[in-house]
């Protein structure tokens, strides 16, 4: 066995303590002997969701050697909050130990550069493996087999069962509840998000009329007893009076039937879209990538792609889908549909003449023209945020999951992490509160003239009369926690660590299994090294006269078995898209190392 890398593990240290462990606090000498697979995650991040969701069944296979710990590391103020990471643990179904890490202490100690990055600790303390973004549960998986054996035979592994000990769980009728929809009978359907389930309830916002889906994780299609969904969000009513479900982790939209409670599946293959597969076709046979909202807009149900950026189309007439805007580059551009760029879209609401959308990890509210045009409202970007009326110049929102048409032209935000409704005019381009208090809102509707707000974190729907006068609230500025890294100006060396995992080389079969693409915010940031490649070093010019901006990243790999004997060998995608914060500084770093998967060579053991 080759010999591999190994740099002693720094402790975990996390001021907010343990979740899911009973109560009790650990250290790493705690876990000497089994396999840690460290996931550092914030809640906000749709690909964290992903690996949450890709480490599932590793957790499964391997529970009585592999020990997985979620370290909480947060971008928005709100995600710093303890009672938020408590209720984030419990919406997502963690089913494993999490380190609330608020003041990004470990993140800095393992020189973290990316949400979500995976670490790999051997059983003797030492890390071993390091991967950032999605697609790398199967070279984890890879590498536990042979920490296993490897430790096994020098009898440093340590068999038995984890430190993980599941909450109990709540009696309450709903259970972060995602997505409200009025239906024609005046009763409310509710995406039930975390009991896998859609609830109807009366008029009345609160009495259960009935449930739909098993309540139990799954796929299948059936009856409103039999049938299973994966955290449903988005709901929309279509033509026919039935309703079309973004059934999210499923990476899939259902309908029901109002009438019988039946469940079909009108679009998606239950897998994750990556990049290279198709964008259009039947829609039974296109993957999907995290649908999270969906509107009816020009005849075609809009779906709201978080996972991939993106906004996608559903024309129920052909049943077909298709790519409608967005590069997949995450970010705030506007323009032509093609060219725009989105972050985690997650909120839609239709007017007669625009598509409003809600675009989370930007803080905005943006909007599409029945040109395909995209344009912006509120917001500036991936990294500032705030709780700020007046002007939408100056206006900011933090993580805004839902967006709702109101009579008068204007548009009511559920503006989630602000715990707040707010307003938008566009007829005096102002922005208002209309209330506060409320706790983790992710959408609204209209019903009558009231506005029913779904509380997710209180686990309920409240009903609010909409005011003619709005609340006005401190004004709040905030930039991401995360620290800038500090970079000399001119000449800067990037280079994304790949090394494809044991057992695979890269594919070339085709032509280059590698792809770098570089662009900054302010687009001034970068004199010379922007655009796309194939190697997945460059070297860069950052213009001194610019002392501050992002530099977005994309890299992406292709690796296959490598069997000779085998004649279709498997192969897999590495992908992750970097948002790094830089400022410009003399005597500041020349390498920008970003590890995509392995272990960066050139840093100090």
């Amino acid at each position: 066995m080759a010999k591999r890398v190994r740099v002693r593990a720094p402790e975990l240290i996390g001021k907010g303590g343990w979740l899911n462990t009973g109560g009790k606090q650990y250290t790493l000498a705690d876990l000497r002997g089994r396999i840690v697979v460290l996931d550092f995650w914030t809640f906000c991040c749709i690909n964290c969701l992903h690996v949450l969701d890709e480490l599932r069944e590793l957790e499964e296979r391997h529970r009585d050697t592999v020990v997985v710990v979620g370290v909480h590391s947060p971008k928005f103020v709100h995600e710093a909050e303890h009672g938020a990471v408590v209720d984030a643990v419990e919406r997502y179904g963690v089913a494993h130990p999490v380190l609330d890490d608020p003041e990004l202490a470990t993140w800095k100690q393992y020189a973290v550069r990316a949400w979500p990055t995976l670490v790999v600790i051997d059983p003797e303390g030492y890390v071993v493996a390091q991967h950032a973004g999605e697609g790398h549960a199967h070279a984890i998986a890879r590498l536990v087999e042979e920490l296993e054996a490897e430790h096994g035979a020098k009898g440093t592994l340590r068999r038995g069962d984890g430190p993980y000990v599941a909450p109990e769980p709540e009696p309450t009728a709903l259970r972060f509840p995602g997505k409200a929809l009025l239906l024609p009978s005046g009763n409310f359907l509710v995406s039930d998000t975390t009991r896998h389930q859609l609830v109807e309830l009366a008029e009345d916002a609160e009495t259960v009329v009935r449930r739909i889906g098993s309540g139990t994780r799954g796929f299948a299609d059936g009856t409103a007893a039999g049938a299973s969904f994966s955290e449903p969000q988005g709901l929309a009513l279509l033509d026919d009076g039935s309703v079309v479900v973004a059934d999210t982790v499923n990476h899939a939209l259902r309908r029901l039937d109002l009438t019988t409670g039946e469940i079909t599946t009108l679009a998606g293959t239950g897998r994750q879209w990556w990049q290279g597969s198709p964008t259009a076709g039947a829609a039974r046979e296109i993957d999907l990538s995290s649908p999270w909202d969906v509107a009816v807009f020009g005849g075609k149900v809009w779906i709201a792609m978080a996972g991939v950026h993106q906004l996608w189309t559903y024309d129920p007439r052909a049943g077909t889908v298709a790519v409608a805007a967005g590069t997949t580059n995450e970010g705030l551009v506007d323009g032509p549909a093609g060219e725009a760029w989105f972050a985690q879209p997650s909120g839609l609401a239709a007017t007669a003449d625009r598509l409003w959308l809600a675009d989370s990890e930007t803080s905005a509210l943006r909007w599409v023209d029945l040109e395909g045009h995209v344009h912006t409202a509120v917001g500036t970007g991936l990294f500032d945020f705030g709780h700020r009326d007046g002007a939408a110049g100056q206006a900011l929102f933090q993580h805004p999951l839902g967006v709702t048409a109101l009579p008068d032209g204007s548009v009511a935000v559920s503006d989630t992490y602000n715990h707040a409704l707010r307003r938008y005019d566009p007829a005096t381009g102002e922005v208002t509160t209309l209330a506060t208090d409320l706790r983790e809102p992710s959408d609204a509707v209209l019903a009558g003239g009231d506005i029913v707000v779904v509380e997710s974190a209180r686990h309920r729907l409240t009903r609010l009369r909409l005011p003619e006068d709005a609340v006005r609230v401190a004004s709040v500025a905030h930039r991401t926690r995360r620290a800038a890294t500090e970079v000399a100006p001119g000449e800067l060396r990037l280079d994304v660590i790949f090394q494809a995992p044991a057992g695979q080389k890269l594919d070339t079969r085709y032509g280059p299994s590698t792809r770098l693409l570089v662009s900054s915010t302010p687009p001034e940031l970068l004199v010379r090294g922007e655009g796309a490649d194939t190697d997945l070093s460059r070297a860069l010019t950052l213009n001194p006269a610019v002392r501050e901006g992002v530099l977005h990243v994309s890299a992406m790999a292709a690796s296959c078995d490598d069997d000779p004997a085998n004649e279709y060998p498997a192969c897999h995608v590495h992908q992750q898209d970097w948002g790094v914060p830089v400022r410009l500084t003399e005597g500041g770093a020349s390498r920008l190392p970003l590890v995509l998967a392995g272990m960066d060579q050139q840093q100090p053991a």
